[in-house]
């Protein structure tokens, strides 16, 4: 048995008191035989003698209490398997006899960790010998044979973990005082190495009398021995067996942990800080990229890298986490479940918490009461923030068939587009705030690994590993995204995330796909400053229609002056700046519907419209849920609650999008495709979820279809007002579709004519001339056809055709 413990720290102690209790003389030679002896002390269970005084004596056997008082709570099978037993901390600290025996056991864990968990190790371990021994005499009895000689029982060596320790270190406390200390960390994984082989001891052949010894490697720090243990041969030169039985060797993997930046403890202009763990055992393979985690572990102390600064800097230490425990808070969890509508981040809640959700689900009026509290200092906009609230909350995720489980997209995509200075970044980072999982980054400084996943070279070992980008650590979150537009050509990065909701990636040998369930929030400016509306939303953002048509809804603010708006908009301004609270709550004037010779299903206005109940009537105040809370009921929706639509719902979000079916078939084009449908049923799932109701009720779908109804008219309808049908899904297509075709007809005829492609700008000028096309603007009716992929630009002034 003692040997097993030598190398972590406790034998020594215990061989200090056996030494003394057997009157100290040389030991080399005791200690060879006590080698020799350890299989059979193992065998039989006897131990070498020590003397019974020792501290650490009743500390294991305090430990031995506890365990056999709690034995049958644990899988004694899986124990044995994995070598690892999991031991709550909370637990051992109110267990009375634990208290009574070992009162101060909290700070002895901190301070003096190896030595604490070893004890635990070898009680269990006796603790489970022991049991095994009693079941092989019970069965030997029950077979009827003789008990001649001691039964062999071989259990393995046991690692305790421990878990639920408190308290929480923060990252950036962990400095130097903490050496040796045991603590507790959370934070969220950014790399994973490859799993590898470590060797914690090595047996060494002495080249002058063959004789075989093991010596351990501390920390797996390779060095040799000084000299043969032989008295009579005193040999200096050794050489490494590594296929020695008594080379021992272990999984070893080392993982980045980076801080987790909530917005009371962020410091200004700081990069989050890391730091490397150790994992060893069974610990191994334990989380992976993305995942938060929190890990218990002792402090230890590594060589800076070499080459770093200079050679001679030997004394400079890197710290590093010894971990002991690893909790997932997502990842392993969840994917046990094998419902699809689990999938989550694992929050916890405490039962204030529970009551605060109860109370919040019992207003009467809780959508109005969740969109007005979503951003209360943007003035107005009730539709655009009641489709970002929806977004927050999202529809069930559905698995096609249970075979290959292929999912359907369970999370709505929201654009919002509009004028400067309209509030839609603050929109923004209000969502990213309040969602239990949100990523914000910031279009202009975002690479497209950056916002996927990068494949990055480890110095150290130059084996390659995976970093996850923004849409990975969004998983089964949000992932806002501002300055949309501005990101030039990263917007095929997008394509794969927003669909199929998963990365996939082939680089250097690397193939994988890693999952990205995330909702994608995005606000972008037009080019050119204001929302040009004759113009569809894709000649405004120069974006292609592959990506506008994966978004559900589409909010377009336009800043329109209008006297009582302005009025109370400057009064609601002023009232905030000035503290007091609330002076005038937000209100909005309509925006009055002109047309009714028109009878479009998507102009017909509802009795008692969705902004007018949404809005917030001057002198009515509205107490809004702090965001803390806000999250914690997000929270709990998307975790517990997984609606279904009822029959009303269904038929009338059926005979909604049947009617836009129609109409854009009357209309000689088709904007409406099944992704309207579908989109029409996620953000009905999450209408319901918001009142964490199981079923989605005729009201539910009504409200959806109104906001869907906001959303099309603002991409369908031209710069008279009308609805054109031919601007394709939320505004994908191209405004004057007619003479564009009659264009490239007669463009493809010269070039078929000429066999020469390239055309000259004044040339497509002249040409325009003799078709006898009318454009306002020549220049941005040639961009609007180099965007949607007609020409080709090669040069300046110069255009490609595309053949088509």
């Amino acid at each position: 048995m003692n040997g097993e413990y030598r190398g972590r720290g406790f034998g020594r102690g215990r061989f200090q008191s056996w030494k003394r209790g057997r009157g100290g003389g040389s030991f080399s030679g005791k200690w060879r035989e006590l080698e020799h002896r350890r299989d059979l002390n193992k065998a039989t269970g006897k131990h070498p003698v020590y003397s019974d005084s020792s501290p650490f004596i009743e500390k294991i056997q305090a430990f031995e209490n506890f365990f056999t008082r709690h034995i049958d709570l644990y899988d004694k099978d899986e124990i044995e398997r994995k070598g690892s037993i999991l031991v709550d901390f909370k637990e051992l600290t109110k267990d009375d006899e634990i208290a009574k025996l070992i009162p101060n056991i909290a700070n002895e864990l901190r301070d003096t960790p190896d030595k604490t968990l070893a004890c635990m190790g070898l009680a269990i371990h006796q603790v489970l010998t022991k049991d095994l021994e009693r079941h092989a005499a019970e069965l030997q009895a029950q077979e009827g044979l003789s008990r001649n000689g001691e039964t062999m029982v071989n259990v393995p060596h046991i690692h305790t973990r421990v878990y639920n320790y408190e308290p929480l270190t923060q990252l950036k406390n962990v400095r130097a005082n903490y050496y040796g200390k045991y603590i507790a960390l959370r934070g969220t994984v950014v790399r994973v190495s490859n799993i590898k082989p470590l060797c914690t001891k090595m047996a060494f052949l002495c080249a002058a009398c063959g004789e075989i010894q093991s010596f351990s490697l501390p920390d797996g720090k390779y060095n040799l021995p000084t000299k043969c243990p032989v008295p009579a041969c005193r040999g200096k030169s050794f050489t490494a067996l590594r296929s020695s039985p008594l080379t021992v060797t272990m999984d070893w993997q080392s993982i980045k942990i980076q801080e987790l930046m909530s917005d009371d403890q962020r410091e200004a202009g700081r990069i989050p800080r890391t730091i490397e763990c150790e994992l060893v055992h069974d610990l191994v393979d334990s989380c992976v990229p993305g995942d938060t985690v929190t890990i218990t572990g002792v402090v230890k102390v590594s060589n800076a890298e070499e080459g770093s600064r200079n050679k001679n800097d030997k004394c400079m230490f890197l710290l590093y986490i010894e971990a002991n425990s690893v909790s997932n808070s997502k990842g392993q969890k969840t994917k046990a479940s094998e419902d699809g509508c689990k999938h989550g981040t694992l929050m916890e809640f405490s039962l204030k918490d529970l009551y605060a959700i109860q109370e919040i689900q019992s207003e009467e009026n809780l959508f109005k009461l969740i969109v007005n509290s979503l951003c209360p200092v943007i003035f107005g906009h009730e539709l655009v923030k009641a489709g970002l609230a929806l977004a927050l909350f999202g529809g069930s995720q559905k698995y096609a068939d249970d075979k290959n489980r292929i999912p359907i997209r369970g999370d709505p995509h929201v654009l919002i587009v509009g004028d400067p200075g309209l509030g839609k970044s603050q929109m923004l980072q209000a969502v990213c705030s309040v969602a239990p999982r949100g990523v914000y980054v910031c279009g202009n400084t975002t690479t497209t690994s950056g916002l996927t996943v990068t494949l990055s070279k480890d110095s150290s070992s130059g084996d390659f590993a995976l970093e996850a980008g923004a849409l990975v650590l969004g998983d089964q979150g949000i992932c806002g995204i501002d300055e949309f537009d501005k990101m030039g050509n990263q917007h095929q990065a997008l394509l794969e995330a927003m669909e199929q909701q998963c990365i996939s990636l082939a680089k250097a040998g690397v193939v994988c796909s890693l999952p990205a369930r995330t909702s994608i929030i995005a606000a972008a400016n037009p080019v050119g400053g204001h929302y040009n509306k004759a113009k569809t939303v894709s000649e405004n953002l120069k974006m292609g229609s592959a990506l506008l048509s994966r978004f559900d809804l589409v909010f377009i603010l336009l800043d329109t002056p209008n006297e009582d708006h302005d009025h109370l908009l400057s009064e609601h301004v002023i009232a905030i700046r000035a503290g007091k609270q609330r002076a005038v709550s937000s209100a909005t004037v309509a925006r009055m519907n002109s047309q009714d010779a028109n009878t479009s299903i998507l102009e017909v206005v509802s009795d008692k419209p969705l902004s007018e109940r949404l809005k917030v009537v001057p002198g009515e105040t509205i107490d809004p849920i702090p965001h803390q809370l806000l999250r914690k009921y997000i929270g709990y929706a998307r975790q517990y609650v997984s609606p279904r639509l009822s029959t009303e719902a269904t038929q009338i979000l059926q005979d909604f999008y049947l009617e836009l079916r129609k109409q854009s078939q009357r209309l000689n084009s088709s904007p409406i495709t099944t992704r309207q449908l579908e989109s029409l049923i996620r953000l009905t799932e999450a209408r319901a979820r918001l009142e964490l109701r199981e079923e989605a009720t005729k009201e539910d779908a009504e409200d959806i279809v109104e906001i869907m109804k906001y959303s099309m008219l603002g991409t369908y309808s031209d710069e008279f007002g009308n609805l054109d049908f031919e601007r394709s899904q939320h505004g994908s297509g191209m405004s004057n579709r007619s003479t564009a075709k009659r264009f490239i007809s007669a463009l493809n005829n010269i070039a078929e004519r000429t066999y020469n492609n390239l055309f000259q700008f004044h040339q497509l000028r002249q040409i325009a001339k003799e078709l006898n096309i009318q454009v306002a603007d020549f220049e941005n009716f040639i961009g609007s056809l180099n965007d949607q992929g007609y020409l080709l630009k090669k040069g300046p002034k110069v255009y490609q055709l595309q053949t088509m």
